[in-house]
């Protein structure tokens, strides 16, 4: 593996698709292909690829950048040592990734020296300027502070979808449920947001 760095991070009623293209198929392809062979070469690819989309969502779990790093090179050697590596490589990459953290998590809170975890605001800013956009308001705080009274579970889906561009088939692989469960989610943590920002909006008027 290269060196680690840390870079900081630069529904479903009819909204514009926020879905980018993600990386080159067949870059993904040439990981595949690679991976299966055992060729070394799959290590620079996979980091080249995935590394900094993988920081940014361990840090979302662990909280803190240096653990997101160590989490990633944890993920990517278990993606190196794996026996089968499936067609759909990237929400097979995402469920590694996040059963690694929160295993991480978990046994951090059994060993009671957990590293205090960043502001909530600091770890939904990504995805509350991507909602921000979304919804095209110019109401981020107040996008932020909704997201904070959102379950757990939804603001997952909601970052799953909106900061990493999962399709809602794989984030239905990441987090091992029918997809109906993840678009309901998607739905109804969109639903919120509008509703509060609709109140404030009334308040304000």
């Amino acid at each position: 593996m290269t060196g680690r760095s840390a870079p900081r991070p630069r529904d479903d009623s009819p909204t514009p698709d926020l879905t980018g293209p993600g990386e080159p198929l067949e870059l993904t392809r040439s990981i595949i292909v690679r991976l299966r062979e055992g060729e070394p070469e799959a290590g620079v690819l996979l980091e080249r690829a995935y590394r900094d989309a993988m920081v940014r969502f361990c840090r979302g779990y662990v909280g803190r950048w240096e653990d997101a790093e160590d989490a990633v090179q944890d993920v990517f050697c278990k993606v190196l040592a794996a026996t089968e590596v499936p067609d759909n490589f990237r929400a097979w990459l995402y469920r590694i990734a996040r059963n690694h953290c929160l295993n991480l998590v978990r046994n951090r809170n059994r060993r009671k020296d957990q590293h205090a975890l960043p502001a909530e605001d600091e770890v939904e800013a990504d995805l509350t300027g991507q909602l921000t956009r979304l919804l095209e308001v110019e109401m981020g705080a107040k996008v932020r502070d909704v997201l904070l009274l959102l379950p757990e579970s939804t603001r997952e889906a909601l970052r799953m979808r909106y900061v990493e561009e999962l399709s809602r088939a794989e984030i239905a692989e990441v987090l091992e449920l029918q997809e109906s469960i993840v678009k309901s989610r998607l739905f109804e943590g969109l639903k919120r947001i509008r509703e509060e920002l609709a109140r404030t909006a009334t308040r304000t008027g």
